[in-house]
């Protein structure tokens, strides 16, 4: 039995709407679906059930999570490369911040370049790239979600550089502090307990 143009039509939409980004992955599971419910009609099965199963069958857990699939298997190599990019960066922050931290105590020589070295490796660089491997993730989700994301980076990285300033005694730390502080209140938390809200109610 083929598909009516209302039945395509039907499949079309519900595909549309899920919100896929990959063109021709949507136009794919478009087919696939198409096809896989045009032999279950002739199995004497309902259109609604044929669809139904269909989607089970091919994304049990929604047609967002396939493309993510989708994506990290057409990525993988670079994927991998940027995370162990990001997570060195990150020991190597933590590394030089640690020893910058110690030599301060012990008036080590050299305290001050490997504490601000340290400091402004993991808020500069490590935080940012954290920040964007969230983003990429969040990027199929709500609006709500992604500023969420870009909004608590700014206000972290702004509040720690201010504590930077204010431990090296540099201009600017309470500056820094209140853009941070403010940020973090009017543009963060309301993000924040909106997400936690709508998850609440899901």
């Amino acid at each position: 039995m083929k598909l009516s143009v209302e039945q395509e039509k039907s499949i079309k939409d519900f595909v549309d709407e899920q919100g896929l980004t990959i063109p021709a992955l949507r136009d794919d599971i478009l087919d696939h679906l198409c096809c896989v419910v045009e032999s279950e009609l002739k199995a004497g099965k309902t259109f609604d059930q044929s669809l139904h199963e269909a989607i089970s069958e091919l994304a049990p857990n929604g047609l967002i999570d396939l493309e993510h699939k989708t994506f990290f298997l057409l990525n993988s190599k670079r994927i991998i490369m940027m995370k162990k990019l990001m997570y060195f960066i990150g020991f190597v922050g933590a590394l030089t911040l640690t020893t910058g931290i110690t030599f301060k105590i012990l008036w080590y020589p050299g305290a001050n370049k490997l504490f601000i070295t340290g400091f402004l490796l993991l808020l500069l660089v490590f935080v940012p790239m954290l920040a964007f491997d969230r983003y990429k993730v969040a990027i199929a989700k709500t609006l709500s979600e992604r500023l969420k994301i870009i909004l608590g980076c700014v206000s972290g990285v702004i509040v720690g550089l201010s504590g930077l300033f204010k431990l090296m005694h540099w201009m600017g730390a309470e500056v820094l502090l209140l853009a941070g502080a403010f940020i973090f209140a009017i543009g963060y938390l309301p993000f924040l307990f909106f997400t936690m809200y709508k998850r609440a109610l899901a």
